[in-house]
């Protein structure tokens, strides 16, 4: 079989987080500078059509990207569906903490995420079934980018790591 042709594609955005269950740090509010890159690859090039001789238009994946990852996060806060404390801090005024993380959770369920602004100060909060470390939003956003990924391409490209920085200096990834 030869070789696969590769292509990546960087979006960063900026979102705070906490990992309630870390033993140092990272328990407390903070946030990061994230640089996501998806890397696509494929046996062939397009022949023909307006992605000739490429694995796939970078501005077709930097369109899912954005789709995926900056309009649910940029600028918001990513918070675990069981960091019960930290949701109650985002519940709004007046409203009743149990029914309104209720609403969330079945959100999670059927979409894997929720993402709102209807919070105490309307912040963008995206709420996931799962802690928000590299690692996890890694793969979180490798299954919301897989299928794109196949469908913007045609069937020609595959969707084969999402790679996660956290710092410049720390990153994770999750791929086939």
């Amino acid at each position: 079989m030869p070789a696969p042709y590769r292509i990546t594609r960087r979006i960063d955005i900026d979102a705070g987080h906490r990992i309630m269950t870390h033993g140092s740090k990272c328990r407390h509010l903070h946030g990061h500078r994230y640089g996501i890159e998806a890397v696509c690859e494929a046996v062939d090039l397009h022949h023909d059509g307006e992605q000739t001789d490429m694995v796939l238009d970078f501005g077709f994946l930097k369109a899912e990207m954005v789709k995926a990852i900056d309009e649910p996060c940029d600028h918001g806060f990513i918070a675990a569906l069981a960091d019960a404390e930290l949701l109650e801090m985002f519940t709004p005024q007046g409203r009743d903490p149990a029914h309104w993380r209720n609403a969330l959770e079945a959100e999670v369920r059927a979409k894997g995420e929720a993402t709102t602004t209807d919070t105490r100060l309307t912040t963008k909060l995206t709420v996931v079934p799962f802690q928000p470390t590299a690692e996890c939003l890694a793969r979180h956003w490798f299954v919301k980018l897989a299928e794109p990924v196949r469908q913007r391409s045609g069937g020609a490209a595959r969707l084969v790591m999402v790679r996660v920085f956290e710092t410049p200096n720390c990153a994770a990834e999750y791929g086939e």
